[in-house]
């Protein structure tokens, strides 16, 4: 490996902390994956490219006869991944990629490719605007079968944020919060009965908790074949109200094609959900309460993975954090 040429992308963090720069964690990172690519039996097959984030390191590794394996070393605020990533692919293997290795005390695992993503097949045609509804189909089943698990999960150390503590979550928020300034935080701590209500009205519509991804948008799924995907970069997940991972697919959906296909993208998340007693109504009021929501939890996940962070991404993340408080406000689409 150490003849392989590497390429280092920093994006738009390029004086942002990382483990890569430390010698002795660059070269055991590199002993490790090697030892797993020897197990396997696969050879490397051109440069490593190397993208550098404060919430992860990543590494593409071109292989002979299989395109790239992926190597990703999460901080220790989600370094739970590598873990929950395993346990998925026993309990929903058709929805996942199975790791070729975890490391779970570093936060290092080594994932196959998994195919095209969803991004890249709706750039070029491959795909229409329908996959959005066929991909979130696919989603609310594995987050049913999920359901069972819930307390598995979080004892992967996968944070909890379940519906009836999320007024707990936002006032944890807001008392943490220093970027916000006083009349923002007025405007929160005015919003705090509100959103107990909500809590309170979404979860007597009789929905367990699950896996929320909490960012799922087209670069976070694969297209597998038609009418099947795969879930992958479990980084900002947390054990939630299901209904929360919807609004982020939504968003981009609409952006791409126009906010006329919300409805249906709604309905079709939805329907794995029917029964149960429960109507279509109360089911879609559901999700617009869980819209509102889900900003408590890209708040929590930009707090999570910033906080040791320095330079101007210490910085973009507090301002992250109050952004999503404050969409509360925000009367959901839908």
């Amino acid at each position: 490996m150490r003849e392989v040429s590497v390429s280092v992308d920093r994006g738009q963090y390029p004086d942002a902390e990382s483990p890569w720069e430390q010698e002795a964690w660059r070269c055991a990172a590199l002993d490790w994956v090697e030892g797993v690519l020897a197990e396997e039996g696969l050879r490397v097959a051109g440069p490593w490219a190397v993208r550098l984030r404060p919430w992860s390191v990543l590494v593409r590794i071109p292989v002979e006869g299989r395109g790239s394996v992926w190597f990703k070393a999460n901080p220790l605020a989600s370094a739970f991944e590598g873990a929950l990533a395993a346990s998925l692919a026993r309990w929903v293997p058709e929805h996942v990629l199975e790791p070729l290795a975890v490391d779970t005390g570093r936060g290092w695992s080594l994932l196959p490719d998994g195919g095209e993503l969803l991004r890249r097949a709706l750039d070029r045609g491959a795909v229409g605007p329908g996959a959005w509804e066929e991909a979130l189909r696919w989603y609310a089943r594995m987050q049913r079968v999920l359901v069972a698990h819930a307390g598995e999960i979080e004892e992967l150390g996968v944070p909890s944020a379940r519906t009836a503590a999320l007024p707990d979550v936002f006032d944890r928020l807001v008392a943490q919060n220093t970027a916000s300034r006083s009349p923002e935080r007025r405007c929160l701590e005015g919003l705090r009965p509100r959103v107990a209500d909500w809590c309170a009205e979404l979860a007597a519509v009789g929905v367990s908790d699950s896996l929320d991804h909490s960012d799922l948008h087209d670069a976070q799924l694969l297209v597998r074949e038609p009418g099947r995907f795969t879930f992958f970069d479990w980084g900002d997940a947390a054990v939630s109200h299901p209904f929360c991972s919807l609004p982020v697919p939504a968003r981009r959906a609409g952006e791409r094609h126009g906010h006329d296909v919300l409805p249906r993208l709604r309905d079709a998340y939805l329907e794995p959900w029917t029964g149960g007693g429960r109507t279509a109504a109360e089911l879609r009021r559901a999700v617009s309460l869980a819209w509102r929501l889900s900003a408590l939890g890209r708040a929590c996940s930009w707090g999570r993975l910033f906080p040791a962070a320095s330079g101007g991404a210490a910085a973009e993340g507090a301002v992250e954090r109050v952004r999503w408080l404050m969409a509360l406000r925000d009367d959901p689409p839908l």
